[in-house]
């Protein structure tokens, strides 16, 4: 077993460091992780572990395993056990460092320096390390210049001029860089200093592509060894590029965009499309030309869920600074060499019931801030007032070649965001949420399911069966989907109906940027945008859409859209139902599967709760919802009576159960009986309009999951069935009449 593995493994049997080598004392003393949250599931677990150090043995175990040369594993294990240190360390023994100039945030660099600092004292004061340094230079295996070395004595063999020590210290500075280069983080010639290597006769070309081999190997394969496997071929083109010299010519400006946003990729985004549309509005390879000689940290962990656009535009807006304006660098000894978007990384992340999550509170006010530039603007040096929110670039006077860039929030929204996170568990989050987006001046029925979007959105993936029998209503070519959630009928419609255009419209930002995902990810040819369904015509012509479809979205835009200063308004599905017959062709459809009211609404019904808690949900719904006041008579500790629509909606809640608790008591499930719902139509659409289907029934499922926590009776305690839950409506338009 490698030494270092050895002193590992005794460190975590429960020896104290100060028995340790100083490299593993600097690594079990850290106390704050300084990593890169992009790997991380969960932030709360980073507490009482030492991911750094764990990372630092899962190098050293690929490296255990490697078929390499004695001399080639005691250098890579020098480097190994050295290029994390400055990510290490206490508060204290990092408030030392920085007063030295060691580069914290630009780690590779930082622990190099360390390594100057303390790596002679280690091998002095570490017998392991002065018995590998003495087998080492007995050996002479290194390169020429490193064997010269066989018979100098241990004191100038460890010495900090030695080229065994400036080879090990090299490749700890250049540590991972190949990687960031793959990814774009870095421009090529910050590996310049390894060809050196073989200039000034230290290693041969062989050498060094044996060590840059496996060396990448152990930092690769020590985040994921299937991610070494997908890059093993691109690290081997680009050690040959290293070997041949230090100017190989850099990616253009795509290609690294391209790369910083291999994730954005990944996950669905269409780089080709974005980039084509962004050189419409800018020189993109002008604008971001003085990026080429810059390295970027943590860029596609603080911004790939960020759009392409507004990538750059963080960009523009960190090189348009004062700390990176001409002049201001002229006056400094140092000029900008890095740029570390760290900060804005551990501002966009934080724990949600044991899972990392994006701060999508955040996310949207700083894409509204992003919304409000205008690219002559961030050319010009302009700054936005915007309340609450500005773009911070700092420059630290012990890091003279390094900028650091994140969004500053004002104490007051900082405290009411936190406040809307923890608001997520309780009936308190509607009002958080649109306090939140009224201190920040946005559109306040446009808010997402914030943290429970992806399951939202996967358990309307699930009801497809449901929505399947809408695709026998369809009509001609074009089809508007009204508020499509994870994207299922698009599908449906596209498989089933390979003639007809399926168009997605959806308010949430979320929800459109999921299904654009999907979209690129899958290869779907339906489209979507983000748009309001009371103003369908701002976006599609009138008369040119033949079918569209609100699936269990009326009772929505009913219960979260405020029309004339009140939400719960039917004037809301008027509206709707306008816009959309408005944008209807002559013979086209509109279809309406959604929530029902049993009629006649004075029934009363009676439940008997099977579950202790049945009750206690009752009592608490009855005060937390938000549509109407529900009535209900108690009469024992485990039964009620109630009218027959009040028991109805309270039931959807109870069987979706306490996750979606805070967002269903926000929601009104049924908004009509079947009387109610033809008035309503004939109202809104007049003699235009034809209901040639007005159906309702019980959908599946219900009676299923209620079975076993309740029991569901007339009012004078007979067995009743659950009345009808969904309606399905189809609306046509008559020929030869002019659009309404």
């Amino acid at each position: 077993m490698l030494h270092s593995l050895k002193a590992i493994q005794s460190y975590k049997s429960g020896n104290t460091p100060e028995a340790q080598p100083l490299w593993l004392q600097l690594l079990a003393a850290a106390e704050k992780p300084h990593i890169n949250l992009e790997r991380i599931h969960s932030i709360a677990e980073l507490e009482g572990t030492n991911p750094v150090l764990d990372y630092t043995e899962r190098t050293l175990h690929v490296l255990e395993e490697l078929q390499v040369s004695f001399w080639v594993r005691e250098i890579m294990e020098d480097v190994l056990i050295w290029s994390e240190t400055a990510k290490a360390g206490s508060l204290e023994q990092r408030r030392v460092w920085q007063k030295q100039g060691v580069n914290l945030f630009v780690h590779n660099l930082g622990s190099a320096q360390l390594y100057d600092l303390y790596a002679e004292a280690d091998h002095l004061d570490n017998d392991i390390g002065k018995s590998r340094e003495t087998s080492l230079n007995q050996l002479g295996s290194p390169g020429d210049a490193l064997s010269k070395n066989a018979d100098i004595n241990e004191h100038d063999a460890l010495n900090s001029h030695t080229p065994r020590h400036e080879v090990i210290r090299t490749l700890i500075a250049t540590h991972g860089l190949i990687g960031q280069y793959i990814r774009g983080e870095i421009p090529f010639a910050e590996n310049a200093s390894l060809h050196a290597l073989i200039v000034k006769g230290w290693l041969t070309t062989d050498e060094l592509h044996t060590i840059l081999m496996a060396l990448n190997e152990c930092i690769i394969a020590g985040v994921d060894p299937a991610l070494w496997n997908q890059v093993q071929a691109e690290v081997q083109r680009i050690v040959g590029w290293i070997i041949a010299g230090p100017d190989h010519e850099d990616w253009n400006v795509k290609e690294r965009l391209s790369r910083l946003r291999s994730s954005s990729i990944r996950q669905g985004e269409a780089m080709d499309t974005a980039y084509a549309k962004l050189q419409t509005e800018l020189d993109v390879e002008q604008a971001l030309a003085p990026l080429a000689h810059r390295t970027l940290w943590y860029v596609e962990s603080a911004m790939q869920d960020f759009s392409l656009q507004e990538m750059v535009k963080v960009f523009l807006l960190t090189l348009r600074s004062d700390s990176m304006h001409p002049a201001c660098m002229e006056s400094r000894s140092e000029i900008v060499r890095h740029i570390s978007f760290e900060p804005l990384m551990n501002t966009m992340y934080y724990d949600y019931k044991g899972v990392k999550k994006l701060n999508i509170y955040k996310k949207r006010m700083i894409e509204k801030y992003l919304e409000l530039y205008a690219w002559e603007q961030i050319t010009a040096g302009e700054q936005i007032v915007y309340p609450h929110l500005t773009h911070r670039i700092e420059r630290h006077e012990d890091l003279p070649d390094t900028l650091f860039v994140t969004f500053e929030f004002s104490p007051a929204a900082e405290k009411l965001i936190a406040f809307c996170i923890e608001a997520e568990k309780s009936p308190l989050y509607e009002k958080a949420v649109l306090l939140l987006f009224d201190l920040f001046g946005l559109r306040r029925d446009a808010y997402d399911r914030f943290h429970n979007e992806e399951t939202y959105l996967s358990d309307m993936n699930s009801s497809g069966d449901y929505k399947k029998v809408l695709l026998d209503y369809i009509v001609g070519k074009r089809v508007l989907d009204i508020g499509p959630g994870g994207g299922i009928l698009l599908d449906l419609i596209e498989q089933e109906k390979p003639e007809v255009e399926p168009i997605g419209i959806d308010i949430s930002a979320n929800v459109i940027e999921a299904l654009e995902r999907k979209k690129q990810r899958e290869g779907h040819r339906w489209q979507v945008m983000k748009g309001d369904a009371l103003q369908l015509e701002q976006y599609v012509q009138p008369g040119t859409v033949d079918t569209v479809i609100f699936s269990s979205i009326l009772h929505e835009l009913y219960s979260y859209i405020e029309l004339d200063g009140r939400r719960f308004n039917s004037d809301t599905v008027v509206a709707a139902l306008r816009s959309s017959f408005r944008v209807l062709s002559p013979g086209g459809r509109i279809l309406i599967r959604d929530g029902i009211m049993s009629e006649p609404e004075a029934q009363k019904r009676r439940i008997r709760f099977l579950e202790a808690d049945g009750m206690r949900w009752l009592e608490r719904y009855a005060e937390d919802f938000q549509g109407r006041a529900i009535q209900y008579e108690r009469i024992s500790d485990n039964e009620v009576v109630l009218p027959i629509n009040d028991a109805m909606e309270f039931l959807y809640t109870y069987t979706w159960g306490e996750e979606a608790y805070v967002h269903e008591i926000q929601e009104q499930f049924g908004i009509f009986t079947p009387t109610a719902y033809e008035n309503c139509i004939r109202e809104a659409l007049g003699e235009q309009a034809e209901i040639i289907t007005l159906r309702h029934f019980l959908q599946e499922g219900y009676t299923e999951a209620l079975g076993e926590r309740m029991i569901f009776m007339e009012e004078n305690g007979e067995p009743a069935p659950l009345p009808d839950s969904t309606c399905l409506i189809v609306i046509e338009k008559k020929k030869g009449l002019a659009n309404g």
